[in-house]
């Protein structure tokens, strides 16, 4: 899928290709003319990616190419299983998770998970989870806590599914439980959002001892979509209320809202997939055998040290 502001660098590449295919198919010597495109072509992507709104972001964090949380699981892990089921109401295809081995370190990972197509997108419900999603990700995470094996969360939902039924089920106790119980976890809890990171929906599963960011990602309150409905009854306002939500990787770096920001490939998670999973590994690893080395009463105080110190009063 194109972007809108990746056109001038796709019609730079196509050129590129025409000079290369005439350079195959005749004698006529445009050496020199390819390699000075390739290095425009080169110098515009690094200006167009350095220099990306909070929209635009917003925009490759949904890319439908970006690895989804099993894409990850399964590239980094040696041997994933995946557990199902809330023991209550049912099993949510929307929230997964399972055990696997990370350099010989058995993880917990949890996670919301998107789909490709039509039939897994529903299957999936877009990635928006029930109660039951919730429910399920604490009994893993109380599971994990039980048998001391640390906790990877990987966030990626434009929000908790918002149906009469899911709050029948209580949704909103399903969250605020996790919340709660989050805060409380004796083992090493990280959380990444590698897509988006809308709301309560994410919230439920990102209470940790270190949050991090995917460089191309958003976590806000509310969908710039959403906020445009709201305050001007349309969606045509959605990049002005993504630049007055503050919501990239860098917004919440700077607002110290997040621990770090893991750096994407030129143009997004999707043009490297191998290369991006190679990064999130690193430095999950590198977040585990600092907070492993904790004690586990040290963590939880400096968990919820971290998270009452966020924000500020005006008086």
């Amino acid at each position: 899928m194109l972007l809108e502001f990746e056109q001038p660098i796709v019609r730079l590449e196509e050129k590129l290709a025409e000079m290369k295919e005439l350079a195959e198919n005749s004698k006529v010597n445009v050496s020199e003319d390819i390699k000075s495109l390739e290095k425009k072509i080169q110098t515009l992507k690094e200006e167009t990616y350095k220099n990306l709104t909070r929209w635009q972001r917003v925009q490759l964090s949904r890319h439908p190419d970006r690895p989804y949380t099993l894409d990850y699981i399964y590239s980094i892990t040696d041997d994933f299983i995946e557990l199902f089921g809330d023991r209550t109401v049912k099993d949510d295809k929307a929230m997964v998770g399972g055990l696997g081995t990370l350099d010989g370190q058995t993880v917990m990972f949890i996670g919301q998970q998107k789909g490709r197509n039509t039939k897994q997108r529903q299957m999936r419900n877009f990635g928006m989870a029930n109660p039951e999603g919730y429910r399920k990700a604490l009994r893993l995470m109380k599971m994990a806590e039980k048998f001391n094996i640390p906790i990877v969360t990987l966030i990626d939902t434009p929000g908790a599914y918002p149906g009469f039924e899911a709050e029948e089920r209580g949704q909103g106790e399903a969250i605020a439980r996790n919340i709660r119980d989050m805060f409380m976890l004796k083992v090493p809890v990280i959380c990444i959002i590698i897509g988006e990171g809308a709301s309560g929906g994410a919230l439920g599963i990102a209470i940790g001892d270190r949050v991090l960011m995917l460089e191309n990602t958003w976590y806000s309150v509310i969908s710039p979509e959403s906020c445009s409905s709201i305050l001007w009854r349309s969606w045509d306002y959605k990049e002005q209320a993504a630049e007055a939500l503050k919501l990239t990787a860098q917004d919440m770096k700077g607002f110290g809202l997040i621990d770090g920001i893991i750096k994407e490939p030129l143009g997004g998670a999707h043009r490297n997939i191998p290369w991006m999973c190679n990064e999130l590994k690193k430095n999950i690893l590198d977040e585990l055998k600092a907070l492993s080395a904790m004690d586990a009463n040290e963590r939880i105080d400096s968990r919820i040290e971290k998270f009452s110190d966020m924000g500020s009063v005006i008086e």
